[in-house]
């Protein structure tokens, strides 16, 4: 027992009581090897044994009342994990230890808990213990796999869960797992193929069907929703896509590439705060030349989006020649100017008013080629001296159509307006 031999010792002391049954040392010796083992009820009756034979032996008593301890830690355990409980499985599991240092059956529970909490290290390290010891504990093999297998290394987790069935064919969570494992890695490469082929309907049905086979494999399941949300992206699903990537974060914060394809999601929806928030969170992680100009990018996405969009003020598409400005102006102008509804309510001249100054404005910065150039690359116009709260639009109009009493606006029937040149 002090060389923490307990199956030797336990045999020992179980051939002592054979010898002599109203021996009380060798009882409470027995009863002290179940009880480390973990075998409580044995433990118990040993107890109870000596306790026949000398009702006083306070070791006997609180030895008893150790057993029925770990007895109640066992019962909450069994009921904590199939409530998903692990954390007071854990907790019950080191309790229980305290009691039974040398039982197999609670370390492996604690070790199979912490690898479903995705302390895969604390969870190695007690396998690796157990397997030091018995290097053909399946129930220590099969531990050791999980948590290859959550770690998304599901290759290695093969090999280990195949060994766990050799020393234990009839392994039922090993056998599981080991299916569980061969599926998930062929329906992700599967669609990984289906991706490389360009099929990305097919692509989208294989991650998804990956995605159902285990929940609780986190790390794999955070890459089968980037890669979703990257298909979905091709799709031109960015909102599917970004959702996806949002499911693969919350799985795995860490995952940069979720993040980085979710903030490209948002800026081709213009959502450029967010975009902004997920690249400074790349940058913060890992800070490359390559995150921080995607990270300025969307900084100047993000500034230019809060100022007038002088291009769809006009009507123009981003890419549009001088040609097409100006007539996207003369229609605008036109359109909008407070002659044409100086008839309608003082509400609406108001609004018609505003939008004949925007549409001016935006005459003014596109069809100059400088500050059509600082506009587009998100720069301060007003850096540079242009005050558009000074801007009078009709010196513009004017301007444009030749000067004071080169047009006229007048009716030729209720709310219908035509325009005239001199």
């Amino acid at each position: 027992m002090m060389l923490g031999r307990f199956r030797e010792a336990l045999e020992d002391a179980q051939q002592s009581v054979r010898l002599d049954d109203s021996f009380v040392r060798g009882h409470l010796r027995e009863g002290k090897c179940h009880l480390s083992l973990g075998n409580a009820m044995a433990a118990s009756r040993c107890f109870q044994r000596v306790l026949e034979l000398d009702r006083k032996n306070t070791q006997a008593q609180q030895e008893l009342k150790n057993a029925t301890t770990v007895l109640e830690y066992e019962k909450i355990a069994e009921v904590d994990f199939e409530k998903r409980d692990f954390r007071k499985v854990v907790f019950c599991m080191d309790r229980a230890l305290e009691f039974a240092p040398a039982c197999h059956r609670f370390k492996i529970l604690k070790a199979e808990c912490l690898a479903l909490l995705g302390r895969y290290p604390e969870a190695q390290s007690v396998a690796s213990d157990i397997l030091r010891m018995d290097s053909t504990n399946a129930d220590a093999l099969y531990v050791r796999g999980l948590c290859l297998y959550y770690e998304d290394c599901i290759e290695k987790a093969v090999q280990f869960f195949v060994q766990a069935l050799r020393m234990a064919p009839d392994h039922e969570k090993a056998c599981l797992a080991c299916r569980n494992a061969k599926a998930l890695k062929a329906k992700k490469e599967d669609g990984n193929k289906a991706f490389k082929k360009g099929n990305y309907k097919l692509a989208y049905e294989l991650y998804t069907e990956a995605l159902g086979i285990d929940p609780n494999n986190i790390k794999t399941n955070a890459k089968l929703y980037c890669n979703r949300g990257t298909v979905n992206s091709k799709l031109r699903k960015l909102e599917e896509a970004i959702d996806d990537c949002t499911n693969a974060v919350k799985l795995d914060d860490t995952y940069i590439k979720a993040y980085l394809r979710r903030a490209q999601c948002y800026m081709d929806t213009e959502q450029y705060e967010d975009a902004v928030r997920d690249y400074e969170k790349v940058y913060q992680t890992e800070k490359t030349k390559e995150h921080k100009q995607l990270l300025k990018n969307a900084q100047v996405e993000l500034k230019k989006s809060k100022r007038k969009d002088y291009y769809k003020i006009l009507g123009v598409d981003k890419n549009a020649s001088e040609d097409e400005i100006k007539k996207a102006y003369r229609k605008r102008a036109l359109m909008h100017h407070p002659d044409r509804h100086s008839g309608a309510s003082a509400e609406v001249q108001k609004e018609e008013e505003k939008k004949f100054k925007e549409v001016g404005e935006a005459f003014t910065i596109l069809s100059d080629p400088k500050k059509k150039a600082r506009y587009d690359s998100g720069q301060d116009l007003e850096e540079d001296g242009l005050n558009m709260g000074d801007f009078d639009a009709n010196n513009i109009f004017k301007a444009f159509f030749g000067g004071p009493g080169g047009f006229s606006f007048e009716a030729s029937g209720p709310g219908n307006f035509f325009f005239q040149f001199g």
